[in-house]
């Protein structure tokens, strides 16, 4: 998947799918049904060119038994007859589509010059969005943070490394503890909460005007990484509306607080097509979690890179 798809290309061809005229709103809802040990996902979805659907496992006690939590397979199909014509990883796929819906919402979010990020989580997630991230801006500084000192410093020694590779020059720091991690998200142009948590991870006080934050953890109603304040000061950008009300904790719990309105949400699609932009004078949030159809999109392109 990575040898045919690259962060960066899977970016650019989630924009040209908006560009070219799809409607996420149109995306068909996903069917995540409860087990005694998790959830399962359907996640299907067609283009003009191409059918697929995705199945997915969420097992929230994989990690302690050396598995993955999310685990997936991609089935794409000829978009006419509908005859399954390639079967993929759909891990690798979810790993490749996560951080490039991030990097979509953040290229139009983010200032133009991003001195100092911060990425809360320190799972395959975090490093994924380093990476995503240095595509599109030039961070000198790279902040990773999180609960467990070992389980940080390991994502931040991966991070770096991938930077070198890439040839970035760039400082990663860790941070264990509240107290820090307020002093870095205070000072931060991008902020990335990758984690499970169920609770805000970060006060939405310490975050900047004009500072661009993205949520990617849940898509569950009773989960949240960012509290109702930060999302009642901000510009907020979802996938889709209804997606969002259906799914997103973070945006709906703010709505039942009273802090923010149906009304204020601005669906991806109009920032793409530049029909909105970034704010300077507050907040900017991009509260994603996760749509079929940009599955759909990078699988196609993965079939004929």
């Amino acid at each position: 998947m990575r040898e045919r798809v690259s962060p960066d290309r899977a970016r650019r061809l989630l924009e040209q799918a908006i560009l070219d005229g799809f409607d996420p709103a149109g995306d068909p809802p996903r069917a995540a049904p409860r087990t005694e040990h998790g959830q399962l996902l359907v996640m299907p979805s067609t283009t003009a060119t191409a059918a697929g659907v995705k199945v997915a496992s969420v097992a929230p006690d994989n990690p302690a038994r050396g598995l993955e939590r999310i685990q997936a397979l991609y089935v794409l199909m000829d978009a006419e007859t509908l005859t399954p014509s390639v079967l993929m990883d759909g891990t690798s796929l979810t790993a490749l589509r996560t951080p490039a819906v991030s990097a979509l919402g953040l290229d139009r979010l983010a200032p133009a010059e991003v001195t100092s990020a911060v990425i809360v989580g320190n799972g395959p997630q975090a490093v994924t969005h380093a990476e995503a991230l240095l595509a599109i801006r030039d961070v000198r500084r790279l902040t990773v943070a999180g609960r467990d000192q070992e389980r940080v410093a390991g994502a931040a020694e991966r991070i770096a490394a991938q930077a070198r590779e890439a040839g970035a020059e760039i400082e990663v720091d860790v941070v264990v503890g509240r107290a820090d991690l307020e002093a870095v998200v205070r000072e931060a142009q991008v902020v990335v909460c990758v984690t499970s948590a169920a609770e805000p991870v970060i006060d939405g006080a310490w975050v900047a005007d004009g500072a661009a934050v993205v949520a990617v953890g849940s898509h569950e109603t009773d989960r949240r990484e960012l509290d109702a304040q930060l999302m009642g000061r901000a510009l907020v950008v979802v996938e889709d509306i209804a997606t969002a009300l259906r799914e997103a904790g973070d945006v709906v719990m703010a709505i039942a607080e009273g802090a923010l309105a149906e009304s204020d949400l601005v669906p991806l699609r109009d920032l793409v097509r530049d029909e909105v932009t970034r704010a300077d004078d507050r907040p900017n949030v991009f509260k994603t979690v996760g749509m079929s159809w940009e599955d759909l999109v990078i699988a196609e392109g993965a079939a004929h890179p």
